[in-house]
């Protein structure tokens, strides 16, 4: 061997130590500097690129930037960037640190000297997988549940089991063609969830004695927690109330439940008051820049409830106070129901464009975006359905006029469009018996009456069977009676009119309800009994009755439901060419205005100021109960105005000074 070459390799040799020993220098010049800078910081940032640039071959630098990245986002965008850093920094630890960690619970001591990195491999794993499962990669997540896994940890602080669940459960309509880690049914992913769960409870025991001796006796009742989370919500999608109602008691007895999923299971049994008072609990309970579904629930329920100026402020203010941030699109298809089931149609299609055209992140929810295309779809459909109706309402004589014609034409074109984009999303949706015909389910994101106007266009024969199918094995008690409205409502469409109205007259006679939070199930049940009567001469005061009962319960209802309410109008004050100009309008619309008995009772007054008008409404049922108070509404055009008086007689809101809307149907 020559000298030259002993050279050589004493010089590689000497400058690979130098190397190793100025690596070591720098690694722990990092160390020193993260102390007291925590992710969240705003110096998190140029910490990360001070840490790269002392030694970008070592993970600290990577952890922060894709920390502080994960940490800012709210978009798909933001959450893909932080992708990359993060797992360049579990690479980096993995790659350093395999044997520490391999052999981190080898001795207590040996764990307390190393559990920084142990700490760092939880904080970066957990960012990682929420960024992958917040755009929609699964698999991704599930890849680096089977990386961890691979380390054999005594103790699963990553949570290896129940986010296994979580993925199966999150995307059990899926099939293994989509993502390989997933079974090739809803039942068979639905078991692999359950079983992830089991698998966890397990591992908890097999290590039982050892962390018991580490952590403390405690300890495996804290990991079996978080599992009776996943395992609540399971039995509860899953129909196994009983199951799901234990797990969520006894996450109560720990201070850990969620009381919005705990309201989800009050709302799929029919408590809708205990469902509000849950969901009210938890409203600001989310973590920021995710949706907070109390927000989403909670004015569904109001709307249920006949509430619908309440459901209409809290998406209100939840939008104003969040922004754009994930949830905007869930909140305005929120604010988009309740405007609509409030009459106003103009406002709900605004709300429903907005929502449509916006780009939801699906964070932290089992809330999917097939369900958000749906939800959309089928709430754009109704809409057009009402304003057909509204279309009627407004022009009593509408067969007679060319421009209702015209306007109903055009409107039937685009609901025929939008029931076809409905149905087909329905029809290819292999979740559809639990998230629509069973009604109520704590998962859906349309309710029971969105559920009747799209059924109802299918096979009546087939699901008046389903319905009454659904009475005798659905132990639901308080959903039963909504199983019998539905099996009625098909009776008729299937053309038995008179023994579907013998099962309404049954409901209203056997029927108790919470008649505060049920009034749509009253609304739709009087319409249907209206709708019944309607045609016999014999059955007058039956017609009467009904129609002012569904006037009372749920007004907003009653300009859409093809049914002229009885009404004594008194017109005071202003009388000139204007006003007398909006009250024939007015008397254009579809209501009943001569009937002088058992009718409501409404005054419309007028006062000019200037060169406008303001008309104050105020209207009390045929029994005495109140259904507008001193609405006002100013306008200076005449144009729209009798319409719009016409639809507030019903308690539908909108605003003070009246403009006449834009059309954008066409």
């Amino acid at each position: 061997m020559s000298r030259l070459f002993v050279l050589y390799i004493v010089c590689c040799f000497a400058f690979r130590c130098f190397a190793q020993e100025d690596k070591t220098a720098a690694r722990y010049e990092i160390d020193a500097k993260r102390i007291g800078v925590d992710f969240s910081d705003k110096d998190a940032l140029p910490r990360s690129r001070e840490f790269l640039r002392i030694d970008s071959t070592y993970y600290v630098g990577w952890m922060y930037e894709g920390m502080y990245k994960y940490n800012r986002s709210a978009d798909y965008l933001g959450y893909k960037n932080a992708i990359a850093p993060l797992r360049k920094s579990l690479d980096l630890l993995e790659k350093d640190y395999d044997p520490v960690l391999r052999n981190i619970y080898s001795s207590i001591s040996y764990f307390s000297q190393h559990v920084q990195r142990y700490q760092d491999m939880i904080v970066i794993t957990n960012a990682l997988n929420k960024c992958y499962d917040n755009i929609e990669m699964p698999d991704s997540v599930m890849a680096v549940l089977d990386e961890i896994e691979s380390y054999h940890f005594q103790r699963d602080y990553f949570g290896i089991y129940f986010q296994r669940a979580w993925e199966y459960h999150r995307n059990r309509f899926f099939t293994s063609d989509k993502f390989d880690f997933l079974k090739n049914s809803i039942a068979a992913n639905e078991q692999a969830a359950f079983a992830s769960c089991y698998q966890g409870f397990a591992q908890i025991e097999d290590n039982k004695a050892m962390n018991d001796a580490w952590f403390g006796p405690g300890q495996a009742n804290q990991s079996r927690v978080q599992i009776y989370h996943y395992l609540a919500l399971l039995h509860s999608y899953n129909k196994n109330y009983d199951s799901s109602e234990y797990y969520y008691q006894l996450l109560a007895e720990n201070g850990a439940i969620s009381w919005n999923n705990y309201g989800n299971l009050q709302g799929e049994i029919g408590r809708f008051a205990n469902a509000i008072e849950y969901y009210s609990k938890d409203m600001y309970a989310g973590e920021p820049g995710m949706l907070q579904e109390p927000f989403y629930y909670l004015p569904q329920l109001y709307v249920y409830g006949g509430d619908t100026k309440k459901a209409i402020k809290m998406c209100d203010d939840i939008i104003s106070q969040n922004g754009s941030t994930p949830g905007f699109g869930w909140y305005n298809i929120g604010l988009a129901r309740s405007y609509m089931y409030d009459g106003q149609l103009d406002s709900a299609q605004f709300a429903l464009n907005k929502a449509a055209g916006f780009k939801e992140l699906h964070i932290g929810t089992t809330l999917s975006q097939t369900q958000y295309d749906f939800t959309i779809s089928l709430l754009k459909a109704e809409l057009l359905d009402r304003q057909i109706s509204q279309v009627k309402f407004l022009n009593r004589g509408w067969w007679y006029s060319p421009t209702a014609l015209a306007k109903i034409a055009s409107l039937k074109i685009q609901r025929l469009m939008a029931d076809y984009v409905a149905v087909n999303e329905l029809a290819n949706n292999p979740d559809r018996t639990r998230l629509v015909y069973d009604l109520f389910c704590g998962e859906s994101t349309t309710t029971y009456d969105e559920a009747w106007y799209l059924l109802k266009n299918f096979s009546p024969k087939y699901f008046r069977n389903k319905y009454e199918d659904y009475q005798r094995t659905d132990n639901r008690q308080n959903i039963q009676r909504y199983f019998k409205l539905f099996a009625a409502q098909f009776k008729e469409e299937n053309g038995d009119k008179d023994e579907a109205l013998t099962d309404y007259e049954n409901i209203v006679k056997t029927t108790l309800l919470d008649t505060a939070n049920e009034k749509l199930f009253l609304g739709r049940l009087y319409e249907d009994l209206s709708r019944g009567y309607k045609g016999y001469r014999n059955e007058r005061d039956n017609y009467n009755l009904y129609r002012n009962i569904l006037m009372e319960v749920y007004p907003q209802l009653a300009p859409f439901s093809n049914i002229a309410m009885p009404v004594q109008l008194h017109v005071l004050g202003v009388e000139d060419d204007a006003t007398n100009q909006v009250m024939k309008d007015v008397k254009r619309c579809n209501i009943d205005f001569d009937t002088p008995n058992n009718a409501a009772n409404a005054t419309i007054e007028f006062i000019k100021k200037g060169d406008r008008y303001e008309a104050t409404i105020n209207v009390k049922s045929a029994y005495g109960k109140t259904i507008v108070t001193n609405q006002k509404l100013v306008f200076k055009d005449t144009e729209g105005v009798g319409g719009e008086l016409a639809l507030r007689l019903f308690a539908k809101g909108g605003a003070m000074v009246y403009e006449k809307p834009v059309d954008t149907n066409g």
